[in-house]
Order: C-alpha cells, then structure tokens, then sequence
C-alpha cells in the first residue's frame, strides 16, 4: 500500500469496486427506510412454502443425523435423480443425474458459476435488452461483455430473430434467454426460441435458459414453448430450474441445472471453490418438493392472475403517467413513464420519497428499459392496491 493510498480503497479489486448493486435491491433497501412503503420493488412472492415441505424439512431435523453436514458437490444423488425425473416430465426428455444434473444454491448461484465456468476475459455474452439485471452484472463481474439484443416494445417485446447474426462475433460465447422474461413478462414465440437455438447450435455457442417463471404462464398456457424440450438442441443448452418462485423457496436456495456433460465437470469444479455445496437441508426441501409435486401451482397461478388483472386495472386508470404491455407471464409489468420526468432513476426515487411507492428503474435492465419502470405483482393484492391509491393521489387521475 502506497503512503498516498487510501487507505482500505486501495485494496478493493476493480472488478468489484466497478460492480453496482442490484438496482432491484438499492430500491428494496431504500424502500424499508422509508415507513409504511409500499413496494413493488422485488420479485418475492408473498406465498409461503408449501405446508409438506416443511414438515418434510421439520422431520428430517430430527431424524437424520446428516442434516447439517456437507454433500457432494454436485449434489446428493437422490436429488439429482429426483431433478432428472422432474426435467422428463417436464421437457419429455431422459437426461444422466450422474453426468448432466448438477444442484446449485439458486440459479443466481448456477448462473454465476456457470458464467465463471465459460467465460475468458473479453468473451461476449447476448442477453435480451431490457434482461434481467443481474444477468448482466454477472457477465461483467466474470470478465465479459454483455451484448444487448433488443426487445420489439411496439410488438409486445418480442425478440427480432433478423438482428441474431449481427451480434455474433469472434468472442461470442452463449446467448441468455428468460421465458416468461424478466422484466416485461412477455412469453417469447416457439419460432423465435428454434430459431436462436438453431442460430446457436450453428455458430457453436450455448443457449443458457435461466427458469424461473414458466410455471406461471397466463394466456395460451398450451401455446407455450420451453426449449429444453427440443432434443435437436440438447447438446448447446444449459438449462436451469429453480425452486424459488414455483415452490415459494425463495430462501431456501436450492434450484438444479441440467447441462451437456462436458460442462458439468467445469461447473462442479467452481460450485465447490464457492459453496462446496448446496447447503443439505435446502437440497431436502427440495427432494420434498419434487416428491410432493406441483399440486399448489394452479392456486399460486390463479392468485398470480388476478393479480395481474388488478394491476393492470389500476395501470388502466392511471393512463396519463404510464403506458405498458400486458404480460403473459412471470409476475412483472414494465410500464413506460408517460409523467414528466428527469429519467427513470430519479422518477423512481423521487416516488419512493414523495409518494411512497417503490419500483425499479428500468435503465438497469438495458438501454431499451430507459423511461420504464419495473412492477412486480407477487405482493398482496393491498399492497397493490395501495401504491396505485398513492400514484393517483400523487398524479391526479
């Protein structure tokens, strides 16, 4: 450390002093300082966990000596099995737990490592633009670069399958997709989804699907896509599930991916220099949920869709300060601020201060998400209620 230094400053890594905090977590924060908020901010959905996983957890507490002792990196075998069994029923297609199945903490975890696992520094990853936040940290803090392919707003932000080619280069690595998408809700076509995996497979790059919100799709439930299923593609796709919203398991950190072999032996590898492993209780919470089945996700669906409704009956009446897109799935609306405003920071800090309502600017999700906002609607329908009682209050209506 230099005499001029400053002191711990100059121990910081650039990589990290460079990385920002989630802006969906800098609102959350901001948002319980603040009395009585309500918010908007994060995706956390308002269900508890399901009453037979936790007895399952509550029993295993007592009568497995093992309960609080390390896994096997890769996971314990029996969920590793169970998730297999899971991603056949769900995809229609037989995969190795031993060689293809791997147990993360999270998919936020998952794709950390597995960005870790491919990318050199300078490689490119495509992430759609507006994408999820996170992603794109992720990409920078592991070294990349993430390219942005914009989403169509005017065309219920689907993806334009012509613009693919021209973002492939030399260092492109993988190509990142979320459906139902995070941020806009919008459920991408099954002709643009072949389409950017035949673009992939071609170009020899992997499609990394990140799951979270598939079980929640509203609208031509039966017209929805999941890629995973589309065996022709199986061998350039990492695939990742997460038991977070599906289960109401957000904390519970635990979520399994299903990647080519290959592959899996490098992500093994630096899960165990950062975790070791899943944590074992949270990998029994997650057998039982496999074990119990989706029985709850029809009620956590239909609660999702009249909260989706509300919302949108609320956005309805407040037509002069924001314009949006219906969503079809997950449980967000990226509205488009319609008030006057500076940018979409300083509109969402100054909602949280002068209306006390919280939501997330949308810049942080890409260029494109400039000038919106994101809502997410997993939270009590009073809560809802009570921000738009606020913004009319604030707006006039």
């Amino acid at each position: 450390m230099t005499e001029t230094g400053n002191g711990m400053d100059d121990m910081i890594a650039g990589r990290s002093r460079g990385l920002a905090m989630s802006a969906i977590k800098e609102m959350s924060i901001l948002s319980a300082k603040v009395p009585g908020a309500a918010s908007l901010a994060w995706g956390l959905p308002s269900f508890p966990t399901p009453e037979p996983i936790r007895a399952a957890v509550a029993q295993a507490l007592e009568s497995d000596p093992k309960i609080g002792m390390y896994a096997l990196p890769g996971g314990l075998p029996e969920l590793t099995e169970a998730a297999a069994r899971e991603h056949e029923r769900r995809t229609g297609l037989r995969v190795d737990p031993n060689r293809q199945v791997m147990i993360s903490a999270g998919n936020m975890e998952g794709m950390q490592t597995l960005f870790q696992s491919i990318i050199d520094p300078g490689d490119e990853v495509i992430v759609t633009d507006p994408g999820f936040v996170s992603h794109i940290s992720q990409i920078r803090f592991s070294g990349g670069v993430p390219v942005y392919w914009k989403m169509d707003e005017s065309k219920g932000w689907e993806l334009d399958i012509g613009s693919l080619p021209g973002l492939i280069g030399p260092r492109t690595k993988a190509i990142v997709l979320v459906n139902p998408s995070n941020p806009t809700g919008a459920i991408l076509s099954e002709q643009t989804l072949r389409a950017a995996a035949r673009i992939a497979r071609d170009r020899g790059l992997l499609i990394i699907l990140d799951d979270p919100y598939s079980p929640f799709v509203y609208d031509d439930r039966d017209r929805f896509f999941n890629l995973a299923a589309a065996q022709e593609f199986a061998d350039s796709i990492a695939y990742l599930f997460t038991f977070s919203k599906a289960y109401a398991m957000s904390g519970w950190r635990a979520a399994y991916m299903v990647v080519p072999e290959a592959l899996r032996t490098q992500i093994v590898k630096v899960h165990d220099l950062s975790m070791i492993c899943t944590p074992r209780i949270s990998q029994v919470a997650a057998l039982a949920a496999l074990d119990h089945g989706p029985d709850h996700i029809d009620g956590f669906r239909a609660t999702l869709d009249r909260r989706r409704v509300l919302i949108c009956d609320r956005l309805d009446r407040v037509g002069h300060v924001f314009d949006y897109v219906r969503p079809q799935g997950a449980y967000y609306v990226f509205p488009r601020v319609l008030a006057d405003h500076q940018d979409d920071v300083q509109f969402a800090h100054d909602l949280l201060r002068e209306a006390r309502v919280t939501v997330t600017p949308g810049s942080a999700f890409g260029p494109s998400g400039a000038g919106h906002v994101r809502m997410a609607y997993c939270v009590e329908d009073d809560v809802i209620n009570q921000a738009f009682d606020r913004i009319e209050a604030h707006f006039g209506t």
